[in-house]
């Protein structure tokens, strides 16, 4: 048993020194920048459609599939991957992340064919999500439809 705990607390001081470390707040500050840098980017995109006189309603929607647009060819371009190693969250949460979430695998698993490839491991990422959002969705219009 000694052995054992003796083997663990060398395996730990191991991997500390091998591992590099992170500092946490730097992490924090590059997500927070990079992630409040793709929201300007997206504020920017629908001021700029404002501005030519499209109402706003009409503007976010169109921003969102610009931004998605924008996330996907970054991913495509492998630019969305090296972002993401300095930023973090920070790509993950914006909207961008879900296109890159969605684009990566079908990248991946191309080579696989259009059908049992890209089409059955497209979603392998995203389709949890867009899955439990969607019966979220279902689930609070029924209780809204019911209580109100």
């Amino acid at each position: 048993m000694a052995d054992i705990n003796k083997n663990s607390k060398e395996y730990k001081k191991l991997v500390k020194k091998v591992h590099p470390s992170q500092s946490k707040f730097k992490n924090f500050l590059l997500a927070y920048l990079i992630g409040g840098l793709i929201a300007v980017i997206g504020e920017l995109i629908t001021m700029s459609l404002t501005a030519q006189g499209l109402p706003l309603n009409e503007a976010g929607p169109l921003m969102s599939v610009s931004m998605i647009f924008i996330g996907g060819l970054l991913t495509g371009l492998g630019v969305y991957d090296r972002i993401a190693q300095y930023a973090g969250a920070g790509t993950i949460v914006p909207i961008t992340g879900f296109a890159n979430a969605i684009v990566a695998p079908a990248m991946e698993y191309k080579q696989d064919g259009y059908v049992l490839g890209l089409g059955a491991k497209m979603y392998n990422i995203a389709g949890p999500v867009l899955t439990y959002a969607m019966l979220s969705g279902f689930t609070i219009g029924i209780i809204k439809l019911i209580f109100a």
